[in-house]
């Protein structure tokens, strides 16, 4: 089968760092074209690559398979929009849209092509090994969920993440995150109770978030902060067995944007593994999966081919959309929030 080539909006954090790299690492996958103001760079690490100077470009060439669209948020729903409308399959880096009701405007639309949204931190090395441990048993029934995604920036810094607006700040940016993970390992919570501020010095958005989302026995608890050490915790799991505990974030980000290719001997691997605290005092060190974001575009592709499911449907990342919007609720009415 020839290629399938993609043509990427954006070349900021977001596409520089994550969508063109994976792309470009995935066989049967092409990077034909990307729309950005950044020639110089897309020249210089992707060569074979067309720069166009506007999206209409992209949405009229009808060598292009699939768009990505990796732009600020309040920017989704519209190059979405009219990516669909010219015929073109779509992934949306998360969040899905600024709302949930675009989200399902988006879906609407989508009749006949596929949409999908880019929540890559399913391909967490430790998500995956956690996943597993849960699949396995090794936790026995797990009753306590606590995920952290936590950075250190005292100071804004002043990008379009960190202005004002509706689906700016760190809940609708990591938490999105955290969320999906939590869905993919527990399904949907039954209520969600939400404390989001505004905290450091010159912020116009959430830099901090403390979420708990009830279910029937489980309780999960998501946070987020901007005055966090990054090699804090990021896994707390007491199951009936024993607890898994995990320090530091997945490498891949930090690894991407140092240069590094998902391609490397040593892409992927986590720094930092989990261990399982037994009641005993035992600490068991179980097998460390390894991380592969990878696996959500050879998902795109073998969709695309006919030949898999998609790996993120857009169903699933509007349930991402709904309750962020109503951690939002939570937050300014200061209530649980029914789901």
């Amino acid at each position: 089968m020839r290629p399938l080539n993609a043509g990427l909006i954006g070349f900021g954090l977001a596409g520089r760092v994550f969508h063109a790299p994976l792309i470009a690492a995935v066989d049967g996958l092409n990077l034909a074209a990307v729309v950005t103001s950044r020639a110089d760079e897309v020249a210089k690490r992707y060569p074979a690559a067309r720069v166009l100077a506007s999206a209409e470009a992209l949405f009229a060439d009808s060598t292009i398979d699939f768009v990505v669209v990796a732009t600020p948020n309040d920017s989704h729903f519209d190059l979405a929009a009219r990516a669909l409308d010219a015929g073109k399959h779509v992934v949306i880096d998360k969040p899905f849209a600024q709302t949930a009701a675009e989200a399902e405007a988006l879906i609407a639309r989508s009749a006949g092509r596929v949409l999908t949204v880019f929540h890559n931190r399913r391909w967490d090395s430790d998500f995956l090994t956690l996943k597993r441990l849960i699949g396995e048993g090794a936790l026995r029934e797990v009753f306590y969920f606590e995920s952290h995604f936590d950075r250190f920036r005292p100071k804004p810094k002043g990008g379009w993440r960190e202005q004002a607006g509706i689906s700016s700040g760190i809940w609708y940016d990591l938490g999105s995150h955290l969320l999906d993970q939590a869905l993919q390992l527990f399904g949907r919570p039954l209520a969600i109770t939400a404390d989001l501020a505004t905290r450091r010095d010159g912020a116009a958005a959430t830099d901090y978030f403390r979420v708990l989302l009830r279910y029937k026995k489980q309780r999960i608890v998501l946070t987020g902060d901007m005055l966090g050490p990054a090699d804090y915790r990021r896994f707390i799991v007491h199951g009936t067995r024993g607890s898994y505990i995990k320090h530091g974030l997945d490498a891949q980000e930090a690894y991407l944007a140092g240069g590094g290719t998902p391609r490397d001997a040593t892409y992927g691997l986590d720094p930092q593994p989990g261990h399982i605290h037994l009641p005993s005092g035992e600490m068991v060190s179980p097998e460390t999966e390894r991380g592969n974001y990878t696996a959500f575009y050879a998902g795109v592709r073998d969709c695309l081919h006919g030949r898999a499911p998609l790996p993120v449907t857009a169903r699933e990342a509007l349930t991402v959309m709904h309750i962020l919007q109503a951690g939002v609720v939570s937050a300014d009415e200061r209530r649980e929030v029914a789901l």
